[in-house]
């Protein structure tokens, strides 16, 4: 499990490219570089990573749900996922 500052960090990058998104692509589109080297660098949308929403975890994202491999599983297992079964054949 990450920690908390982890993910409040990754909240905080999320909100501030949300914030610059119109200025950077009118930046863009005009094709002023220096304007954009002046934006802060956590307004990049590269800069985000997809994290699992209840741990953390920045690998093995599953981007449909928003969760990680590991807890995908356990919830789907528990059925707390609306319309996901265990595959039997």
């Amino acid at each position: 499990m990450a920690k908390e500052s982890v993910k409040v960090r990754e909240l905080k990058r999320q909100k501030i490219v949300a914030k610059y998104a119109t200025k950077r692509a009118e930046l863009k589109a005009k094709g002023d570089y220096i304007g954009l080297d002046k934006l802060p660098r956590n307004a990049s949308p590269v800069r985000l990573h997809n994290r699992c929403k209840i741990t953390g975890r920045p690998r093995g994202y599953m981007r449909k749900f928003g969760l990680c491999r590991n807890v995908f599983r356990e919830m789907a297992s528990d059925g707390k996922i609306p319309g996901i079964t265990k595959a039997s054949w």
